[in-house]
């Protein structure tokens, strides 16, 4: 693998780039501070701007290590961030990468998280060099488990009470990918 840290790729409708000091009000308005959006994630629904600036902040910090990658989801109709996708953990080992992703719920269902994921495992595989990427989401949240689908993962199992976040103690679904399975799926894409 080459760590390339959050370079800044784009897709039709949107831009992904590392996180900059001025992205915390937007991001506050537009996601942090819903409850309806953090429901099923491992972080607390943020009370403040202040909050936000101090997470944006540690986010920036990180911005020169090519091994982070932590990507504001530019909407290019506004221009300002509408959500966050990242990779959450690494294992070097076997060159996985778990990615998370976050979007507000103005742009729920309109293919925008597929999108960006799409976009984000093309540029791990082909760029970076990763062997495995996976995903993981509460089973109670299915609609986060129809993005990874449609990504191309593949479901994986149910870990029975495996995760915790906002809702308590959870049985997590995982869902995964090999570059093998992306590079052949990509060929017959190719072929058609």
């Amino acid at each position: 693998m080459e760590h390339l840290g959050s370079r800044k790729l784009e897709t039709e409708r949107l831009i992904m780039r590392a996180f900059v000091p001025e992205d915390a009000r937007p991001m506050f308005r537009n996601w942090a501070n819903d409850p309806e959006v953090t429901r099923f994630l491992t972080w607390p629904t943020h009370t403040s701007e202040e909050v936000t600036s101090k997470v944006v902040a540690s986010w920036v910090e990180k911005n020169s290590d090519p091994a982070s990658y932590q990507w504001a989801i530019i909407w290019k109709e506004t221009m300002e961030p509408i959500g966050s996708i990242s990779v959450v953990t690494w294992r070097e080992e076997v060159g996985e990468a778990q990615v998370g992703y976050c979007i507000g719920k103005e742009w729920w269902h309109r293919g925008i998280t597929t999108e960006c994921f799409s976009e984000v495992i093309r540029f791990l595989f082909r760029e970076v060099g990763v062997n495995r990427i996976f995903a993981q989401h509460d089973a109670n949240n299915p609609h986060s488990g129809m993005v990874m689908k449609k990504c191309g993962l593949r479901y994986e199992g149910l870990l029975r009470q495996a995760g915790r976040n906002n809702q308590g103690i959870c049985d997590m679904r995982v869902y995964g990918i090999l570059r093998g399975d992306y590079e052949a799926e990509q060929g017959k894409s190719a072929g058609k």
